[in-house]
């Protein structure tokens, strides 16, 4: 069960073992599957990230409708919303490391949610993600926290098949990748239906083939 609350309060919830064990095999093989280099994206991609193009696999389609994440997406955006895109992203060795940002919603707070979804486990030595609690609805300008500021920040821990959701508009970074170690994942995006439109005008910047006329209710 989600607690609406928590989830409001903080703007994120973490899924433990969301995923299926027995999927993770192929879906770290979807994920290697579907690396391309920057320059094979419509817009070029950071170098120190693995990119992946693997939208139209099926078990990652699947992650993507998991119940509990769906819940999740839908109790943050509050009303009927479509699956917008997936794709895989890898921090590289020595690299990975983000300042605290927004990736902003769209028309109006909380259009949009996205979800990482881990395929190997993941923790301070291999770049998880940073988050700052709270910070997607600040009271007041003063109130939004600077993003170069990380007194209030928290690291992520967790295994493989864990989901992490979250507002669009909650401060968050990924982080150095020390050890090496591969930490794959897949961002996937979840928007409120008005946005549908402006959505079909951008998909192919994004490299995006997967079909999006699906709809999904926020839960009651």
């Amino acid at each position: 069960m989600i607690d609406r609350d928590q989830l409001h309060r903080d703007g994120y919830a973490l899924l433990r073992g969301a995923i299926p064990p027995d999927w993770l095999d192929d879906l770290r093989d979807a994920f290697d599957t579907g690396v391309k280099p920057s320059e094979q994206w419509p817009v070029p991609r950071g170098a120190d990230w693995r990119h992946s193009q693997l939208d139209l696999d099926p078990k990652v389609q699947a992650v993507c409708r998991l119940p509990p994440l769906l819940a999740a997406a839908g109790a943050l955006i509050g009303e009927r919303f479509f699956l917008a895109q997936v794709e895989g992203r890898e921090p590289l060795a020595g690299g990975g490391h983000q300042g605290l940002h927004r990736d902003l919603s769209a028309h109006r707070p909380g259009d949009t949610v996205n979800a990482l979804a881990f395929f190997d486990d993941y923790g301070p030595g291999n770049g998880a993600t940073r988050l700052a609690p709270g910070t997607h609805r600040p009271a007041s300008e003063a109130s939004s926290f600077d993003g170069i500021d990380e007194s209030r920040s928290v690291q992520l821990a967790g295994s493989a098949g864990d989901i992490f959701v979250f507002d669009a508009d909650l401060l968050h970074a990924g982080s150095l990748n020390r050890t090496g170690a591969r930490r794959r994942s897949i961002l996937i995006g979840y928007f409120a239906e008005p946005r549908y439109a402006a959505h079909l005008e951008t998909a192919h910047l994004r490299n995006i083939r997967m079909d999006a006329s699906e709809r999904f209710d926020p839960p009651i």
